[in-house]
């Protein structure tokens, strides 16, 4: 299975396309869908889903052109489905330089269940605390944790729904349980480790 990064947008937030032989899964398609198209189309494989991490703006900017272009269903938690159509609560209603940033509601809510989709498998976890409906996708060899763990930090717990002990709590429950020389890919910054993070963030080394 392969994993490239691609950062998009004003806030720099990272979109990863994720594929095995013949198909592909989309996840956190933040900005830029024309490029993002021109990224998977040199993969050659085909596209399958979209998986999001939470809903907030920056995140979801380029869902309903791919989710059009590809005819591909939307899949994210039922914390967070009507943050999707809500400026306020997906926050690009703070943000009038960019106008109102919305996708249409997902096609399917995530369950907290192991999941194969065209041949990939993952399993979704909760892991709240930067948003009420934050979740990471574990795959066999890394996971994608969406605005909960970064290099060397965590995700903003001063946004609406966020909650500092909840999202150390998330982290340690659901992360740090993971085997150490798993690669983490976060919605924004490098790719790390859990071993690395475990012994060096300084959230957890105070």
């Amino acid at each position: 299975m392969k994993i490239i990064g691609l950062v998009t947008g004003p806030v720099q937030e990272n979109c990863y396309l994720i594929w095995k032989e013949d198909f592909l899964l989309i996840v956190d398609p933040g900005a830029e869908a024309a490029r993002l198209i021109a990224e998977i189309e040199k993969t050659g494989a085909k596209p399958a889903a979209i998986l999001l991490t939470h809903t907030h703006y920056d995140h979801i900017g380029a869902v309903d052109h791919l989710r059009d272009y590809y005819q591909i269903p939307v899949y994210v938690s039922p914390l967070e489905q009507e943050w999707l159509s809500d400026p306020m609560k997906n926050l690009s209603g703070r943000h009038p330089e960019l106008g109102p940033i919305t996708a249409r509601p997902a096609e399917i809510e995530l369950e907290l269940k192991e999941y194969e989709i065209a041949g990939m498998s993952f399993k979704v976890v909760a892991t709240p605390g930067h948003s009420i409906g934050s979740v990471s996708f574990i795959f066999d060899k890394f996971v994608v944790s969406g605005d909960a763990l970064f290099k060397g930090s965590i995700g903003r717990t001063d946004l609406p729904t966020g909650n500092l002990e909840q999202l150390l709590t998330s982290i340690q429950t659901q992360l740090f349980v993971l085997p150490n020389q798993m690669a983490v890919y976060p919605g924004h910054g490098e790719p790390t480790t859990i071993e690395i993070e475990k012994r060096t963030n300084p959230f957890f080394n105070a």
